[in-house]
């Protein structure tokens, strides 16, 4: 954003202008959320307080009663001129009477440090307004990583600058930002971290049989171990995958024909058996790490995997096996591969990762030569030429054991199909959090497949 700014007011136009625009654009937003008769106007020292001097006027002009609190006048140039074009009160913050409308500008992005007690409180106070909206993001918000520095209440709504910020996106700040509007102030910012958006829909071609459509593998563990594995083969046909295939040893086929139908079942008792049923010409995609297992057997059968040189989706067990061992298991990569490992998994694989959430699946993902979906509420799809995206179409509704191994279907499906590696993980995380919308309360893994269907037909 501070490239933007900066490249915008090199072509000639000045900042304060942009500030002008900005405020202007807020007070729209705002007047078209609510119509409050009273605001305060809480402003900083820097260009965000500046932005809400601008903010003031537009509000004041607009027939709204309107106090500006500010314990100093604004240490910035553009800020300064906004400062002084506002003929309205200015109070103390610790003075600022209670409004319908509490306009936060006080601090901005860019914020490294804690909020100070005494904007601490005064927000607190201030909050009591019926409608709270912050500039940019809500002061005491890491706007790079959505740490929580101190944010002492929620928006109602957050008027974003010409882009989101990754803290619109990221926990826990996300939540805290309310209805979050992107206001449009003649700045062409250009980012390699993007929202996770609706994928398109997968549309068959008329003449279409099973294999045109991907044949997919999943590996599964041993007997009482594979209800994973049957979630993920289950999700990996339902999202578009002609033919899945599940392989496990022999003593767990008793129990896997009991429960699949529509999956073929085979037999792999070792990574030789394994490495067999590999060679297949039409398998087009496999995921091996659900409910493996972390012994001898487990790892022949991942070698094996990664051998095969077929496009792949790790989970699970892999990330145990593998544990400090990125290098190594970059270094066994044959195909396009993707990692789905929750925070917990992330750290066994990468325990020297540092930075927030994107940097850290950025850094990762370049690490391992792979996709990387780092799962969360903010899950971060990141890969190795340093594309991510976040996605926030999710719900706490997934917060179920195997719903993890549904994901790892999802995008092995998609895989399966031909699609590319960072497409599918962006496609399948969307999907996954669509389908946990869909569920509801009560929702379980078990149902997860039964509602792909009907989020495949809404794209």
């Amino acid at each position: 954003m501070r490239d933007a700014e900066a490249r915008t007011i090199a072509s000639g136009v000045p900042a304060r202008e942009l500030m002008e625009r900005a405020g202007r654009a807020a007070a729209t937003a705002i007047l078209r959320y609510d119509a409050p008769r009273t605001a305060v106007v809480a402003c900083g020292p820097g260009g965000n307080g500046g932005d809400g001097y601008v903010v003031a006027r537009h509000l004041a002009a607009a027939g709204i009663a309107v106090t500006v609190a500010a314990d100093a006048r604004p240490g910035t140039g553009p800020a300064r001129d906004a400062a002084a074009d506002w003929d309205g009160p200015v109070v103390p913050l610790s003075d600022a009477p209670v409004a319908e409308c509490l306009v936060d500008a006080l601090f901005g992005i860019g914020m490294t440090r804690p909020l100070g007690a005494a904007h601490v409180g005064a927000l607190e106070r201030l909050a009591a307004a019926r409608l709270r909206v912050a500039l940019d993001l809500p002061s005491g918000v890491g706007s790079d990583d959505g740490a929580d520095l101190g944010c002492p209440y929620e928006a109602d709504l957050t008027v974003a600058f010409a882009a989101l910020k990754p803290a619109h996106l990221l926990h826990p700040a996300a939540p805290w930002c309310g209805r979050v509007t992107i206001a449009d102030i003649g700045v062409a910012v250009a980012s390699t971290l993007v929202r996770n958006t609706r994928p398109s829909r997968l549309r068959l071609a008329p003449a279409s049989h099973k294999y045109a459509r991907g044949s997919a593998l999943v590996v599964a563990g041993p007997a009482g171990h594979g209800g994973a594995a049957r979630l993920a083969a289950l999700a990996a046909l339902r999202v578009g995958a002609g033919l899945v295939t599940l392989v496990a040893p022999t003593p767990a086929q008793t129990e896997n024909a009991a429960r699949l139908d529509a999956v073929m079942l085979r037999i792999a008792d070792d990574g030789t058996a394994l490495a067999r049923l590999l060679t297949d010409r039409h398998l087009t995609a496999l995921l091996v790490g659900p409910g493996l297992g972390r012994d001898a057997r487990a790892r022949g059968l991942v070698e094996a995997a990664l051998a095969a040189g077929r496009p792949l989706v790790l989970d699970g067990d892999v990330f145990t096996l593998f544990a400090a061992g990125a290098e190594g298991l970059r270094s066994r990569l044959r195909a396009p591969a993707v990692l789905t490992p929750h925070e917990g998994e992330f750290a066994r694989l990468f325990p020297d990762a540092r930075g927030n959430k994107v940097e850290r699946a950025r850094a990762a993902a370049a690490r391992v030569g792979a996709v990387v979906a780092l799962k969360g509420p903010d899950t971060v799809v990141a890969a190795p030429d340093g594309r991510a995206s976040v996605n926030v179409h999710a719900s706490a509704n997934l917060a179920t054991a195997g719903s993890g191994d549904v994901l790892a279907g999802l995008i092995t499906g998609l895989l399966a199909q031909g699609v590319d590696a960072f497409d599918a993980a962006c496609a399948g995380v969307w999907l996954h959090g669509d389908l946990g919308r869909r569920g509801g309360t009560g929702l379980i893994a078990d149902d997860l497949a039964g509602l792909i269907p009907a989020a495949l037909a809404s794209l």
